[in-house]
């Protein structure tokens, strides 16, 4: 019988985990399109790099250093977005850590739990501002660089 209730105890465990791993599977989504976006950055300052080293007309040249610099804080945008989901999943992590320690133990730790979910939940919402931040940015930039394009083919 007692082999009985420590299933049942360890199964209740597990439901309570649960929702929080589909959390930390959300979490995983977000940060590999943090990364993807990190990358295409990446190539695209590189490709900005050897243009601005082989450009000679001044004009052209100024663009290219503007853009390389709205590139520079939307990588660290990109950056702090990733810090803080991987925080947020990180925190998501110990909930999950605590909700089976405070089912073994004599502890009340319902505090902590709600402790670390709140934070969880706060610091993932600061990365997705930070995400939201970098996504206007690059929209903006984009909308610039249109806008020249069109100028420059009128004149």
């Amino acid at each position: 019988m007692d082999e009985l209730l420590q299933i049942a105890d360890i199964a209740h465990a597990i439901e309570l985990a649960v929702a929080p791993v589909f959390l930390l599977t959300g979490i995983a989504g977000i940060l590999t399109v943090l990364s993807t976006r990190l990358s295409r950055i990446t190539d695209r300052a590189r490709v900005l790099e050897t243009r601005l080293l082989e450009e000679e007309e001044e004009e052209i040249k100024q663009r290219l250093q503007k853009e390389s610099k709205v590139l520079w804080h939307r990588v660290k945008l990109t950056n702090s977005a990733i810090r803080l989901c991987t925080s947020a999943a990180l925190l998501v992590c110990m909930v999950i850590a605590v909700i089976f320690l405070g089912h073994y133990s004599v502890l009340n730790l319902s505090s902590v739990i709600s402790i670390l979910f709140v934070g969880a939940m706060l610091v993932l919402i600061v990365g997705l501002l930070m995400f939201l931040r970098e996504v206007h940015l690059a929209t903006q930039t984009m909308k610039s660089g249109m806008q020249l394009t069109l100028y420059d083919k009128s004149r």
